[in-house]
């Protein structure tokens, strides 16, 4: 028993018998749907993107997503606890062409159309809402500041062909006045603001007392893990990490209360990924404070890169410096490590740190809600252009228009040829599962 609720029992595996385990679960959790194959199969989606026949546009070079689906955008709090939909899981991230994201967002929200049975109509009212939405992050006079709420309206009419020109000379603040976010989304960003520690220790260790449970999500680690772990805390700079947020004493006595394997996430099942549980000064004893931090292995990005660009070649590096461009709020609460001669990830779990599950959509919210996590990705392009350059990389957006859609052609034959290429892909997959050679 656990806070009055019964917990059902789960076996859990020794580290010797992980990698059988997680390759197992990837392939479980990638056969529920085609939205979920959809979010698992980042490498199998440039490699079909590299040879479907399109011709992308090759937009600035900055720093992307790389894994641009709905599950990896979601509400984000910075260290003084003010909330905002970013993206939120960079494993992926390189410099490189901002198409990719926007294709990948697209796929991910047509999928879980077709998921929910909305109709091919349905689907073109989302696309041209996406392609609205994003194209109205890098209009230029009203360029919203970082602490801004994200995702408001700044260019007229959700969805409408005539958006940009409604949106010239009106100020931010009266166009942030009559903008509302779709229902869901305000849903979880209200709920995300309310959200304590205790909040964070049931939803994510399933208790509320200084010890990580082990069961179906967390495994026991090996003694090498365990003194590694210990040791990383030890560290001035990964120390400070768990100091720096809400107000903890800078010189604090960090201490690692406990340590397990991690078992989460999809097309990362496989690589390291620990929860560490901190206390700080006695924070987490006395029962006022949570410190529970995510380590998880960087590994080279499936996403292509733009040639020549300059990037930190360690891979934990390169998710930091990436969130810090794309997810500020994010980005200024991680930092990069070595343990065990792997890249590592380290980022403190925040109790307003929610994910969007859009696993079903409506047609009275599909198109609403497609243009609101477009404008949040653009917005994540768009802080890292100037004027000049956003003005081009729109005017480039607004060309090769179909004469029935108001979305890009290569938006739209991307979107169907990949969506042709995953459906048979999940059924193959599915019946791999159901034979066992998965």
């Amino acid at each position: 028993m656990a806070n009055g609720k019964h917990r059902k029992k789960h076996s859990w595996a020794t580290p010797d018998e992980r990698l059988a385990r997680l390759t197992s679960e990837r392939a479980r959790k990638m056969a529920r749907s085609p939205h979920a194959y959809v979010r698992g199969s980042t490498i199998r989606f440039y490699e079909w993107l590299s040879n479907a026949d399109v011709n992308l546009p090759q937009g600035p070079a900055i720093w992307i997503c790389g894994d641009c689906h709905t599950g990896n955008l979601g509400p984000l709090a910075n260290a003084r606890g003010h909330v905002e939909v970013h993206i939120r899981d960079l494993d992926q991230t390189v410099i490189g062409n901002p198409v990719h994201d926007l294709v990948r967002l697209a796929l991910s929200l047509a999928s879980a159309a077709r998921g929910s049975s909305l109709s091919g109509l349905t689907v073109i009212h989302m696309l041209e809402a996406l392609t609205h939405g994003y194209e109205s992050a890098f209009e230029r006079g009203d360029a919203p500041d970082e602490e801004s709420a994200n995702g408001r309206k700044r260019n007229g009419k959700r969805g409408s062909k005539t958006s940009s020109k409604s949106a010239k000379g009106k100020k931010n603040g009266a166009a942030d006045d009559d903008y509302e976010r779709p229902k869901v989304v305000d849903l979880i960003l209200r709920q995300a603001t309310k959200r304590s520690w205790k909040h964070l220790a049931l939803e994510r260790i399933e208790d509320i007392r200084p010890t990580i449970p082990l069961g179906r999500r967390f495994w026991p680690l090996s003694k090498t893990e365990k003194n590694e772990i210990d040791g990383l805390f030890q560290r001035e700079t990964i120390a400070r990490l768990a100091t720096d947020l809400r107000g903890r004493p800078d010189d604090g006595h960090v201490e690692v209360l406990d340590a397990a394997y991690w078992v989460k996430g999809c097309s990362s099942l496989g690589r390291l990924r620990y929860a560490v549980l901190l206390d700080v000064d006695g924070g987490v004893v006395q029962g006022d404070d949570l410190c529970l931090m995510d380590l998880k292995e960087g590994v080279k990005a499936a996403a292509p890169r733009y040639p020549g660009v300059r990037m930190p070649r360690d891979n934990a590096e390169r998710v930091v410096k990436g969130a810090q461009h794309l997810s500020p709020f994010l980005g200024d609460r991680m930092r990069a490590a070595r343990m065990m001669d792997r890249s590592i990830i380290i980022r403190e779990l925040l109790p307003q740190d929610l994910k969007l599950s859009i696993e079903t959509l409506t047609v009275n919210d599909a198109a609403e809600i497609a243009y609101y996590l477009a404008h949040v990705v653009g917005q994540a392009h768009a802080r890292q252009m100037d004027d000049a350059t956003c003005r081009s990389w729109l005017t480039e957006l607004q060309r090769n228009r179909s004469k029935s859609i108001d979305a890009p052609v290569w938006l739209w034959n991307s979107v169907v040829q990949l969506m042709s290429e995953h459906e048979a892909a999940y059924l193959e997959h599915c019946k791999r599962v159901i034979s066992g050679e998965t």
